[in-house]
């Protein structure tokens, strides 16, 4: 092993210690790659030497938090994808309740939360809306919470919905009080907490291509478990599930797979 691979390696074993996240679990030359540059940029020789920064500065700890996790979202990423959902998925849901159990896992910065959370207003009153939202960065989630977005990253919200839903001050759309309250932030390591259990739906998408595929495999199978019978997983664009009846799912369009 040499000198740089025993740095690393030593890095990935102080945060799991410090942090609870396991970088083992992600693909390890995408994430050197990544956090090499960080680590570089903001002035670190080595990866110890970065860890014993981040253990003593909170706000190079969430920098670190927000390199790693890269939040990119957007509302309603892949139209065609949410229209399956909005037109398929919640009208089979809800002819077996008349309240449907979400959870958008990996939510970033709320975009995807709340774009579920539009979706389902088509349906329900906004007081019988709850969705669960995980994210291992915080200040993504606080983001989140503040509900602010740039034109860009709501091109393709309908405007029937832009305009239900937003309000817009200083460039910025800001989403309506009553969306927020639908919608609940809750941190979570993906590959280490426990789940929630009993829900109709999960939506995690854009982030499993990270993880290694033992640990893909892992969550898929929590995932399984977490999900009601009958209930759907809603995966990303390069997260095909290869033989998902070993997880209990069963595909039904692409990207989207029923509990068994």
């Amino acid at each position: 092993m040499t000198q740089q691979d025993q740095d690393y390696y030593r890095f990935t074993q102080l945060l799991k210690k410090k942090s609870g996240i396991d970088l083992i679990l992600y693909k390890e030359n995408q994430m050197i790659r990544r956090l090499t540059n960080f680590r570089e940029k903001i002035g670190f020789r080595t990866f110890v030497d970065f860890f014993h920064a981040m253990d003593k500065d909170r706000t190079v700890y969430d920098e670190f938090l927000d390199h790693m996790t890269i939040n990119v979202s957007e509302f309603y990423r892949n139209p065609n994808r949410w229209e399956y959902l909005q037109n398929r998925v919640i009208p089979e849901l809800l002819t077996r309740a008349n309240r449907i159990k979400c959870w958008s896992a990996a939510c970033s910065t709320g975009e995807e939360p709340y774009t579920l959370s539009m979706i389902l207003s088509g349906f329900l009153p906004v007081r019988d809306i709850q969705v669960l939202a995980t994210d291992i960065d915080q200040t993504a989630m606080d983001k989140a919470k503040e509900g602010k977005y740039r034109p860009s990253s709501v091109k393709d919200v309908p405007k029937a919905l832009l305009a239900k839903h937003f309000s817009m001050k200083e460039n910025l759309y800001r989403i309506s009080e009553d969306l927020k309250k639908c919608v609940r932030f809750k941190k979570q390591n993906l590959l280490a907490d426990p789940f929630e259990q009993g829900f109709d739906l999960i939506v995690c998408r854009n982030v499993l291509i990270y993880f290694t595929e033992e640990a893909k495999e892992d969550l898929f199978r929590k995932f399984g478990q977490a999900l009601r019978k009958g209930g759907y997983l809603f995966v990303g664009g390069t997260e095909q599930i290869i033989n998902p009846g070993q997880f209990q799912l069963e595909p039904v369009s692409t990207f989207f797979y029923r509990k068994i």
